[in-house]
């Protein structure tokens, strides 16, 4: 396969995906490796653009488009599928500005709105397969339901528009991957989730997962729920009654799990990071999101800033790719020239992988 086009999203129009999206973009490498096509709206790319160019003294042109192919695919010039959905005549005003600028307005109905629309373009372009892999920045869930969009996050819109029943979200940061058995509810519904089939369902997604990746035969670990993973049933009975059977019917179907057995979670991480495991299934959200974050988000204290926030988010099960950062809008900070683009660099390389993979 020529390099394969990535659509990628400019998440929320008043977060950091503009300057991240630029500051990836800034590396001639992205473009040996693909054809990057953002989705998005002028008005916040082009004040991106003067952001990084004063900060950082980043140049490159921006070259709006109607369609896929008006894209010229060239190192230095950002091509951008123009939704036209924020103009300087329509951004809210927080600061009394003569003439507002797109970032500093935080979490609003316009650019959930937007970020939205965006989300909902780039799945209609892979699904058409004028995109070989799609790529999604950040968009605030707050902002897309006051815009009337009642999703909790990336992976739900994905699998409502591709009409998928099955799937989940990978973490990954380098060798260390995570799926979820559930991911955007409460910890007491967490808990409740904890079903045979659907652990059973994310031990197969997973599986799969890493052979797209090229893992001939994953290793996969499975983490408990409980303390100890409920110490015989002491601490709860999910192990018993609902993780093992899931797990003893992988093993039938010729799953590798390395250990046979759920792990304690607080020892799976350490041993996946060892070599135990390719891959490893959590029961809920932050069981996985913590210690992703906890290896890939690193601050220095001493000069007050993120020296790298990496790590990816890929949905499985989907017909299409979809890659992702693993931050949030940081509506605090956007306008600053200072977000840092690792997250974004590292879903393209994985988004590349995948679609080479697949094609």
């Amino acid at each position: 396969m020529k390099r394969p086009i990535l659509g990628i999203t400019m998440g929320d129009p008043f977060g950091n995906g503009p300057e991240i999206t630029v500051r990836a973009l800034a590396d001639k490498s992205v473009y040996d490796r693909c054809r990057p096509l953002v989705v998005g709206d002028a008005a916040s790319m082009a004040y991106a653009l003067r952001v990084a160019e004063k900060v950082s003294g980043i140049r490159l042109e921006l070259h709006p488009v109607k369609t896929v192919a008006e894209a010229r695919f060239e190192y230095g010039t950002i091509d951008l599928l123009d939704m036209g959905l924020v103009e300087p005549g329509n951004i809210p005003d927080t600061a009394g500005q003569d003439q507002p600028q797109p970032f500093g307005v935080g979490a609003c109905a316009l650019g959930g709105e937007a970020s939205f629309r965006y989300v909902e373009k780039v799945i209609q372009l892979a699904l058409a397969g004028e995109v070989d892999a799609t790529v999604t920045n950040a968009l605030s869930k707050e902002a897309i339901n006051m815009a009337g969009h009642h999703f909790s996050g990336h992976t739900e819109i994905y699998a409502h528009y591709t009409k998928t029943d099955k799937y989940t979200m990978m973490l990954a940061h380098e060798e260390l991957r995570v799926v979820h058995v559930s991911t955007h509810v409460s910890l007491r519904e967490a808990t409740e989730r904890v079903k045979k089939e659907r652990v059973l369902e994310c031990i197969r997604i997973a599986n799969e997962g890493c052979k797209a990746l090229g893992i001939e035969r994953p290793k996969i670990g499975v983490a408990g729920l409980n303390p100890h993973c409920g110490e015989g049933g002491m601490f709860g009975r999910e192990e018993i009654e609902e993780i093992q059977p899931a797990i003893d019917q992988a093993i039938s179907e010729g799953i590798y799990i390395p250990e046979g057995k759920p792990t304690p979670p607080d020892t799976v991480f350490s041993k996946a990071l060892g070599g135990w495991y390719d891959i490893v299934v959590v029961m809920y959200h932050d069981q996985g999101h913590i210690p992703l974050k906890v290896k890939g988000f690193v601050y220095n204290r001493a000069e007050g800033r993120w020296d790298a926030v990496a790590g990816i988010n890929v949905t499985l099960g989907l017909p299409i790719i979809r890659a992702s950062v693993d931050h949030g809008t940081g509506f605090g900070h956007a306008g600053s020239g200072h977000a840092n683009e690792l997250s974004l660099v590292n879903a393209i390389d994985y988004a590349i992988r995948l679609a080479l993979a697949k094609a």
